[in-house]
């Protein structure tokens, strides 16, 4: 029987699976055990992890143009600033987007497209919220292209709790907008970048959606 067929694992994210075993299996080992406050704290870790990867069906809008967010979470801010390194992309938008240990942590494509780059950089652990954890915290740059030939492009950076970044994708790789394309564990952030003459339709502090919420409009082509 594959794990993702167990009932109590069908809307956890493949990820956490091994962690929600484990310490089920070790909450009952305690228990057996006769060790209570052991049990209890493994019953609720497992409980926890389970929530942390959680991952729910999430239903893109059909509305061409639209550009959904990457990440559950609050938006940061909403800046102007040069493209990141190696997006190939000039002045572009910077939509900030936090993700708290109680967010759904698994991140989707903003636009259906193209891989075109991938670029992990290891680096520190400062909190996701402030400005320099885009600059020197562990990260994962995705470039894509839209079907218009537009480029996006989506950063995750690890946080102050977060040791690990998850990319199921690589170039070539072509993604539905709102498929899933990695996570990022135990609290942490996406920066998202778009062509300037992209619509924003949020604001600083409003709470999003990975997958559902649309986050700006791409102007019509042709």
């Amino acid at each position: 029987m594959k794990l993702s067929n167990l009932p109590l694992l069908n809307r956890v994210h493949p990820e956490g699976h091994r962690w929600v075993l484990g310490l089920s299996l070790a909450a009952v080992i305690f228990f057996l055990l006769g060790w209570g406050w052991l049990w209890k704290l493994c019953l609720l870790l497992a409980i926890f992890t389970g929530s942390f990867f959680r991952d729910p069906v999430r239903y893109p809008p059909f509305r061409e143009g639209t550009i959904v967010s990457p990440a559950d979470g609050r938006i940061l801010s909403v800046t102007q600033v040069e493209g990141p390194l190696h997006s190939g992309m000039n002045e572009s938008t910077k939509v900030s987007i936090f993700m708290s240990v109680f967010n759904v942590h698994v991140n989707r494509a903003p636009v259906a497209g193209r891989v075109l780059e991938v670029h992990y950089k290891p680096g520190k652990f400062f909190s996701a919220n402030l400005d320099k954890a885009a600059e020197e915290n562990e990260r994962n740059l995705v470039v894509m292209e839209d079907e218009q030939g537009r480029r996006i492009a989506f950063m995750q950076i690890a946080g102050l709790i977060a040791r690990r970044i998850v990319c199921f994708v690589g170039p070539d790789d072509t993604l539905a907008k709102g498929e899933r394309f990695g996570l990022i564990r135990f609290g942490s952030r996406v920066d998202l970048y778009l062509p300037l003459e992209c619509e924003i339709d949020i604001s600083v502090g409003q709470h999003v959606k990975a997958g559902e919420t649309i986050i700006a409009y791409l102007p019509n082509v042709g």
